[in-house]
């Protein structure tokens, strides 16, 4: 039912029904497109603010994607109907919208495209969605092929989705001169300075067919007629009326009908997206449908520079261990999530700023001159005190919407734990030279002080018990009630600033400034005291304090007892001692730990505390309200790895990929080839619906991810010296191999477990190297690695 392809470009599901949210996602840095496998898409382009050429039925909400989507009938999609023009019988592909059982089916998720392959009653249909590098564009191949043992006379009606576009003004046509059907509107506005933006607006959608149709349809409701969209009135009529929309909801649907001997083939191209005139569809037309000397046309040449675009994503790391699924996962899907990221800022013009940092400490593994830009360039929107804005304006008139206009304390946070993976990886310690001017325009400063700004804005802006206020939120941006009256704090971001100044401590000390380091770590010191004062209890950390002094996140509340952030990062601060730490290990797997991972917290709320905030208004086991939060729960691992706990760490980071078994595979619902943002959670309250997939792919946890598997598992840590390698596989695996790219250098890996090693050890290139550092690497050169390592009694 589900497998990797041979080549592991691919994951295939062989039924459209066992997993109807099933998807894969394609994008570049002007559009992203997610489709699932029955033919439902969402997708967005830049304008330079995300905008639709793809509407749902409806007058829609301003959102961007939304958490396990739910799909309807009219839900906008790409769709095929195929019409056999003897028996009258219709079929679809993908499956949507008729919904008949082909006999095979083939939803292939890649990473440079997405294919379908259905076969009904000897008619095949082969679908292909690639997208282009830079434009908002889908490119569409459609292939039919007879594989009965007959002629066959069929009709086909490719049927794309325009849907509601505007209250003001919609219509579509075909444009015989373009070969298209192109639907216009105009974006609603009420404030006249808004026309002088609208008007640049990419308003069109158009469909743009390589090959003459015999006949169209621009309106949706002549198209659907009295059959509905399951089996339109319009299709069992010898030809499509070819009519337009006026005012009304337009669609984009050819009609070709084709005469095929047993065994043909007929494949058929198509372009769909946004355009701001009929000259710009014009000239989309011209390159990408004009062979050059070498008879290659645009369309072709776009799909092979969209899969090298995608290879520059590859990943710093390959890897070969005993566990197959892992290897297709970590050398193929999870470096491609990691790029997506990094590269396309998740579609946002204002993306949150511990987002754009965190997203750009992934980036450090994949592509580190980006992130080294964007640390550059998000420092530049700090504010002289210290403080970093809650999101990152990406260009000049650029707006903080949303939740970024809500006050947050835990952006400072991220600085120097980001900068210090790209410091590792890199050993680029001139960026903490560089000069950055503040927001403010008129101060420029180093790197190295913006930095010290901010670690001072955490340390100031604390109560009189040195814990740090939360306005409105930390991380966790529902939590939105705890301290908006200016009194509420924060445990996990007292505990987390307390890591974020032993992370530079180390880093200074690295430098050589010995003095700087000094006081970070008294810094430290007196922060965990403060952290184990207030909010130890006795078995676990507390969440916070609200405005009225009440500590919550503790033993004796009954919904929200236990949060697994503050116990992570107290493992990385070092306020938990080796008591502590088994005490709060302990609750976590006793009272947290579930088939599919780690949850955020337990037991959900059920009903609104409103000392916390919205938080414990969502549904319980979904999002941050108790679900398995794949961002938080790789903290907990990262914490895991680096106090050794080698087994506990790897059985939570396997947990997080979809499978291996059918079982896992059909209750998360979800193709292993991205992490979500989330599984469903409430294990204990609600197991019917746990482990259910969010199926949202913007996620910081891929960044944390990545470095657990880089820096935990197999232990393949940067430093000023070079290279550390201390791997940390699970006490079942007797053997891996690694590939590790580094600072321009490749490194072929090979680990053994072998008797009579008592401590692990290291050879390069043959050579014992006492102290498991590889020193003085070379851009260009190739390494071997041999590491030994003890046995471990099962």
């Amino acid at each position: 039912m589900i497998r990797a392809s041979l080549d592991h470009e691919y994951y295939e599901l062989f039924s459209p029904t066992a997993m109807p949210k099933a998807s894969g996602f394609l994008w570049n840095e002007a559009m992203m497109i997610h489709m699932n496998c029955r033919g439902y898409a969402v997708a967005h382009f830049m304008q330079p603010e995300p905008a639709k050429y793809s509407h749902a039925p409806n007058l829609e909400a301003k959102t961007f994607m939304q958490p396990e989507q739910p799909y309807y009938a009219h839900h906008p999609g790409r769709f095929v109907y195929v019409k056999d023009e003897e028996s009258a019988s219709v079929f679809s592909a993908p499956y949507e919208p008729v919904r008949v059982m082909p006999e095979h089916f083939t939803f292939a998720v890649g990473k440079h495209n997405i294919k379908w392959l259905v076969e009904k009653d000897g008619i095949c249909i082969e679908m292909c969605l690639s997208l282009p590098k830079k434009d908002p564009l889908e490119l569409w191949k459609i292939k039919v092929i007879n594989r009965s043992q007959r002629q066959r006379k069929i009709s086909i009606y490719p049927y794309f989705t325009v849907g509601y576009m505007s209250w003001m003004n919609q219509e579509g046509e075909y444009k015989p001169e373009l070969q298209a059907i192109v639907c216009s509107s105009i974006t609603p506005y009420q404030k006249y300075k808004d026309y002088y933006s609208i008007k640049e607006f990419k308003d069109k959608t158009f469909l743009l067919a390589e090959e003459e149709a015999v006949a169209w349809e621009a309106n949706q409701e002549s198209f659907e007629g009295e059959g509905g969209i399951m089996l339109p009135s319009a299709i069992l009529k010898e030809q499509l009326e070819k009519g337009d929309a006026r005012y009304e909801m337009p669609v984009c649907a050819f009609q070709y009908q084709l005469r095929m001997e047993q065994g043909e083939e007929k494949e058929l191209r198509f372009i769909f997206g946004p355009a701001k005139n009929e000259e710009e569809i014009r000239l989309i037309r011209e390159r990408y449908f004009t062979k050059n000397s070498r008879d290659e046309d645009g369309f072709c040449l776009a799909e092979k520079e969209y899969a090298a675009y995608i290879a520059e994503g590859k990943g710093c790391l390959q890897i070969q261990t005993p566990d197959e699924d892992l290897d297709n996962f970590i050398n193929h899907w999870l470096p491609r999530q990691v790029y997506y990221h990094g590269i396309s800022n998740r579609l946002s013009q204002d993306p949150q700023t511990r987002n754009y940092l965190q997203d750009n400490m992934g980036m450090s593994y994949i592509k580190p001159e980006i992130a080294r830009r964007a640390f550059l360039f998000a420092l530049a929107q700090q504010q002289e005190n210290g403080a970093m804005p809650d999101g990152i304006k990406l260009y000049k008139d650029a707006e903080l919407k949303y939740i970024n206009q809500i006050p947050h304390t835990d952006h400072c946070v991220w600085l120097p734990i980001c900068l210090k993976a790209y410091l590792d990886e890199t050993d680029d310690y001139a960026i903490l030279q560089e000069q950055v001017p503040f927001a403010q325009g008129a101060e420029v400063a180093s790197v190295l002080e913006h930095i010290h700004r901010g670690l001072q804005w955490l340390i100031q802006n604390r109560d009189q018990r040195g814990l740090n206020y939360i306005n409105q939120g930390d991380w966790c941006d529902p939590m939105n009630m705890v301290g908006y009256q200016g009194r509420g704090v924060s445990g996990w971001l007292t505990i987390a600033a307390a890591y974020a100044l032993l992370i530079w401590a180390e880093l200074c000390e690295a430098a050589g400034w010995m003095k700087e380091a000094q006081e970070l770590r008294e810094e430290v010191k007196v922060t965990n005291d403060n952290v184990n004062k207030y909010l130890w209890d006795g078995q676990w950390y507390a969440r916070g304090i609200t405005d009225d002094n009440v500590v919550f996140g503790i033993s004796k509340d009954k919904e929200g007892r236990i949060f697994i952030n503050p116990q992570a990062w107290a493992l990385l601060s070092g306020a938990a001692d080796e008591e502590k730490q088994a005490l709060l290990l302990e609750a976590v797997k006793e009272q947290l730990e579930t088939p599919y991972g780690v949850e955020k917290l337990a037991p959900a709320y059920t009903h609104m505390r409103e000392d916390v905030g919205r938080l414990t208004q969502k549904f319980p086991g979904s999002a941050e309200n108790g679900a398995v939060y794949n961002h938080a729960a790789t903290f907990y691992i990262y914490a895991l790895y680096t106090i050794g706990k080698i087994d506990d760490a790897y059985r939570l980071l396997r947990k997080m990929i979809p499978g291996p078994d059918l079982e896992d595979l059909l209750q998360r619902g979800q193709l292993p080839v991205f992490i979500p943002n989330y599984y469903r959670g409430a294990y204990r309250q609600l197991p019917r619906t746990a482990g259910r997939s969010s199926h949202l792919f913007n996620t910081g946890t891929v960044s944390w991810y990545y470095r657990c598997v880089i820096e935990g598992l197999f232990g393949l840590k940067g430093s000023r010296d070079g290279l550390t390698i201390k791997p940390q596989l699970p006490s079942h695996w007797q053997e891996a191999k690694a590939k590790r790219i580094f600072r321009g250098a490749e490194l072929t890996i090979e680990l053994k477990r072998e008797a009579g090693i008592q401590e692990t050890e290291l050879y390069v290139n043959g050579i014992l190297a006492e102290d498991g550092v590889i020193r003085n690497i070379q851009s260009a050169k190739r390494y071997k690695i041999l590491v030994l390592l003890p046995l471990i009694k099962q």
